[in-house]
């Protein structure tokens, strides 16, 4: 297992900046995802990584290694991409074993490595058959296993699941995360879907505008977002914004809104993020946070009902209700929204 740095890494096209000094490190044997809507610099960083791109500036360190300026095929680092890049002229057997003979590794020893792929990624005796006689996931997996195949130090993976259709993009999310844990392969995973980065990572790097916003474990990044932007990214919030006052918030309309975090000095103003799931219906008086709300709109999803909501000086709000009961409300209804302080997050602009 080895581990992956990048120090001060920038890149501009043109006048364009697409990375800014990014500083950060992939620990051995990890899941890292890098999240970011398109434009924000995650493929170029992996690209960078990979070797494809050089950086204009900063360095990039795979175990004691530094790369930067060594070739993508002096890396030992296995990539996966959308398209499944697979030759269709050849069989599985000898795609999978593509990246061995350009090391020089044929024969039997090429037959091994192949099968102890295929195993690895439940596809046994798929070998004499083409691409073709595939399905698209079985594809995705033979891709996979040639970029496992030639033991890479690293492996990363440019956003492999987003052609599929949600159910197989859910299975493939299973096995991919079966395989890094058994291989133990340190891997930095592309994405802009936010639950797949959440279902898959031991971290969550988020990224905007060439920018590292912030890094972390999943649960500390969806639970407590540093920023509007990772917040409004990573899954639904509600934003409050008011002003500190003895140590809570003051919104607009008077209502006083409590938070178990750090908040600025008296007088500052604050923008506050709560999760449309923390918040609930208050049946009666609540010793809690509470604001009245009026629904505007109803939207049934199955097990999770979502409602869309706006306060009478017109803030807009959403609630996250699990349909336990069978129980909707109707449009125009007015209830009170409640939760605890320990769910109200302070963000920055």
């Amino acid at each position: 297992m080895t581990n992956v740095k990048v120090n001060s890494v920038a890149k501009t096209y043109g006048t364009t900046p697409v990375l800014s000094d990014i500083t950060t490190e992939f620990p051995e044997g990890s899941f890292t995802s890098l999240l970011g809507p398109s434009g924000s610099g995650k493929t170029t960083l992996l690209r960078i990584i990979a070797g494809f791109i050089k950086p204009d500036q900063g360095a990039v360190t795979i175990g004691n290694n530094d790369v930067t300026h060594i070739p993508v095929w002096g890396r030992n680092i296995g990539m996966m991409f959308q398209s499944y890049a697979l030759f269709p002229h050849m069989t599985i057997a000898q795609n999978v074993a593509f990246g061995l003979e350009r090391r020089g590794i044929k024969g039997a020893a090429a037959r091994k490595e192949v099968d102890r792929a295929l195993e690895m990624v439940r596809l046994p005796g798929f070998g004499d058959r083409t691409p073709k006689q595939l399905s698209g996931g079985q594809q995705q997996r033979v891709a996979l296993a040639r970029a496992i195949v030639i033991k890479p130090s690293v492996l990363l993976l440019d956003e492999p699941l987003s052609a599929l259709d949600r159910r197989l993009r859910q299975e493939m999310q299973v096995e991919l995360l079966r395989i890094q844990r058994e291989s133990g392969l340190t891997t930095i995973f592309v994405t802009h879907d936010q639950e797949e980065a959440l279902t898959l990572s031991d971290k969550v790097a988020i990224l905007d505008k060439g920018r590292i916003v912030q890094i972390g474990e999943p649960e500390t990044v969806y639970e407590r977002p540093l920023t509007r932007f990772a917040a409004e990214f990573l899954g639904d919030s509600n934003f409050l914004t008011g002003t500190v006052e003895n140590g809570a918030v003051r919104l607009a309309d008077g209502t006083v809104v409590q938070t178990t975090a750090t908040l600025p000095a008296s007088g500052s103003n604050v923008t506050l993020a709560v999760r449309p799931e923390k918040m609930s219906i208050a049946s009666g008086p609540t010793d809690g946070n509470g604001l009245t709300a009026r629904i505007t709109t109803v939207i049934y999803a199955g097990p999770v009902l979502s409602y869309l909501l706006e306060t009478a000086d017109g803030l807009p709000l959403k609630l996250f209700a699990q349909n336990r009961d069978g129980k909707v409300l109707s449009d125009g209804d007015t209830i009170t929204l409640t939760w605890a302080a320990e769910h109200t997050v302070p963000v920055a602009d």
